[in-house]
């Protein structure tokens, strides 16, 4: 190799190495950095992903991947109308109203104001107009009538009044008289009768005015476990709770369903503690939930067959750990459940420390037996007392601070 070579190799070697370090100079410190991922691309790497709180599962996605967390996330705008992802809502009080109910006309909700013991109507567009003039300083609990246009109003003192929203009328009910239902054909009031002597507590039927009154199922000392529940086709009152041992271990109990003409109904073997049911709209079905080790001691819903004829048959988990008194019926198979999105082990062992959870809607089909995810709150909520109109395009909740809030479903 001449010399004349070796400067020429050296004068490359020595331009070779600045365009090396220069190059290793700009991707230490001034090539800009790679964008984050987008949500988009995260909703395609786990299309089945149902975030705990959206932002916070996103981050937790992006760890597992070794992907670098940028210190904000932009999520997804929330759709106006639920499409099975986050959904916006609208708060129709300012402040917790109690006892709420559809009203009359389908489309609005009835609550009642403990601030100034009145009770109003509320629409989806924030109208809010008062049912009466008449003030009921607090009232402890409502039982609506099918139509919304009845209450019996329950108060502290143990008195107890049916008031006619439509007619300006109030009658007086007895005060031994506790946990009223309304039937769902007629002008007709079930309540418990409990007297000092357990001898004379009986379930009892009158007219909506307290008159004519039928006794027709002995409690006793059982007065405790009994749940009434008038079914749509007026075949079953109420639900006991009365078995002397269970039928299979610590998970099964038999519910036995309590006729109106004192019929003799099948018991409903059920596999957990705490049942607590919803009729359907034609009185066939029957969903509820109970609370068992095979859960984890969650609440689960599950759905069975609850005619005369076909009382306990058809038993089937609908596989959603809620409660049933977060869930409403849409039609005789659609219902609509809140669900806790992370509701930890033995939640339904002390539901109380829970309430406040975060939920999730989704749509049940009982025909079927699918469940499917409608919409998240955009803002972290629980959702109770659901109701929906008549159309089924606006679905009512109350929020974790009581206040009413809609979603629109169409």
């Amino acid at each position: 190799m001449t010399e004349r070579t070796k400067k020429i190799l050296l004068i490359v070697g020595f331009i070779a190495s600045v365009f090396g370090i220069a190059l290793v100079l700009y991707l230490m410190f001034f090539r800009p950095p790679a964008p984050a991922p987008t949500v988009e691309e995260i909703e395609e790497l786990y299309p089945e992903a149902l975030p705990e709180a959206l932002e916070a599962q996103v981050r937790e996605l992006l760890e597992q991947e070794g992907i670098a967390v940028p210190e904000e996330i932009v999520l997804p705008e929330a759709d106006t109308i639920a499409r099975g992802g986050v959904t916006q809502t609208t708060e129709l009080t300012t402040t917790a109203v109690y006892n709420t109910s559809i009203s009359a006309d389908g489309s609005s909700m009835n609550y009642y104001n403990s601030g100034d013991g009145r009770f109003y109507t509320i629409g989806e567009d924030g109208t809010v107009v008062a049912l009466s003039d008449k003030q009921f300083p607090s009232v402890e609990n409502v039982v609506w009538n099918k139509d919304s246009e009845k209450a019996v109003l329950e108060f502290p003192d143990g008195s107890n009044i049916v008031y006619d929203f439509s007619a300006e009328k109030q009658v007086t009910l007895p005060s031994h008289w506790e946990d009223f239902d309304f039937s769902p054909v007629q002008d007709e009031i079930l309540a418990k009768s409990i007297s000092l002597d357990p001898n004379n507590r009986y379930l009892v039927i009158s007219s909506d005015d307290g008159s004519q009154v039928q006794s027709i199922q002995a409690l006793g000392e059982n007065a405790d476990k009994v749940d009434v529940n008038w079914s749509p086709n007026d075949q079953v009152v109420a639900f006991a709770d009365t078995a002397n041992a269970t039928s299979g271990g610590l998970n099964r109990s038999v519910i036995y369903p309590v006729g109106k003409n004192k019929e003799n109904y099948k018991g409903l073997v059920v596999e957990g503690l705490n049942f607590d049911s919803l009729w359907s709209p034609d009185g066939r079905q029957l969903i509820y939930s109970v609370t068992g080790s095979y859960s984890n001691d969650k609440p689960l819903l599950w759905a069975v067959s609850a005619t005369s004829a076909t009382m306990g048959e058809d038993r089937r988990s609908l596989g959603l750990n809620t409660w049933v008194d977060k869930c409403t019926w849409a039609s005789s198979s659609i219902a609509y459940c809140a669900v806790p999105i992370d509701l930890p082990d033995n939640a339904g062992l002390g539901r109380h420390l829970y309430e406040n959870e975060p939920d999730a809607l989704y749509k049940l089909d009982l025909s079927s037996g699918r469940s499917t995810l409608v919409a998240i709150p955009e803002e972290d909520t629980a959702m109770n007392d659901l109701f929906l109109t008549d159309d089924q395009s606006v679905l009512y909740f109350s929020n974790t601070y009581g206040q009413i809030e809609m979603m629109r479903l169409k």
